[in-house]
């Protein structure tokens, strides 16, 4: 589904010019759902904005169902951290915002219902909670019907319950909707619980030095497996290792 072959991206010109990745390969099948770690400034969003067609490659190919990424597509969603809402418009405006861009119709209901959104339609996004805004980031999303669906840190800075049904709620919905998706995340929990298999990243310039391996994903209880505190404590050592 989606094909990553000798990625490099680079930012500015002579002196100025940053590295962000270097020599990227990967790969990832449809209907997987797949994690990306690394620390800061390792390049994992500027993967995720390539890969949605907002940064071209400076050297390498991206496809995507087989074909070449060259420019924003209408089966890829992209879901950052902070949700981007408009402020002044509704909860229903809000999640029908990337149809209308697109120039799409289509009735976004059904999908707030699903996210437990149903009777907040007219709210606006000041009068709602982060954990609530944070679904409507990803209702619109979903109203697209993505094939691809691309999360840049959707959990960051929420407390640590709220974090956790977002989790359950975007597991909930890669196993309902089956979709192929893409998680950047600085959490190591958070990766095991998400990621089948999990990308490691090197320090900039970003470079794959791992693929850990976590086919647990999704079967029952596995937050409080032993499976679960193994991959936890691996992953971490690689990390270490790594040098992150």
């Amino acid at each position: 589904m989606i094909e990553v072959e000798g990625l490099t991206v680079s930012y500015g010109a002579g002196r100025r010019t940053v590295l962000a990745l270097a020599g990227v390969s990967l790969s990832v099948a449809e209907g997987e759902l797949v994690a990306v770690v690394g620390p800061s400034g390792c390049g994992k969003s500027t993967l995720l904005f390539t890969l949605d067609g907002l940064i071209p490659p400076t050297q390498g190919v991206v496809r995507i169902g087989g074909q070449m990424v060259q420019g924003v597509r209408r089966d890829v969603a992209l879901i950052l951290q902070d949700a981007g809402l408009l402020p002044w418009k509704t909860v229903l405006a809000n999640a029908e915002l990337g149809l209308r861009i697109q120039g799409r119709r289509g009735d976004v209901r059904e999908v707030l219902e699903e996210l437990g959104l149903a009777g907040f339609e007219r709210r606006y996004p000041g009068e709602l909670s982060e954990g609530m805004r944070r679904r409507v980031g990803i209702a619109r999303a979903l109203a697209l019907n993505p094939k691809v669906f691309l999360m840049d840190e959707p959990m960051a800075n929420l407390d640590s319950i709220t974090r956790q049904r977002i989790q359950d709620l975007i597991l909930k919905l890669w196993q309902g909707f089956h979709f192929t998706g893409v998680l950047v995340t600085h959490d190591i929990e958070e990766a095991v619980f998400l990621g089948q298999r999990i990308f490691v990243f090197s320090p900039r310039p970003g470079r794959l030095v791992e693929v850990v391996e976590n086919p647990e994903v999704g079967t029952s209880k596995y937050r409080d497996s032993a499976q679960f505190l193994a991959r936890v404590r691996h992953l971490r050592q690689v990390l270490v290792e790594s040098g992150t």
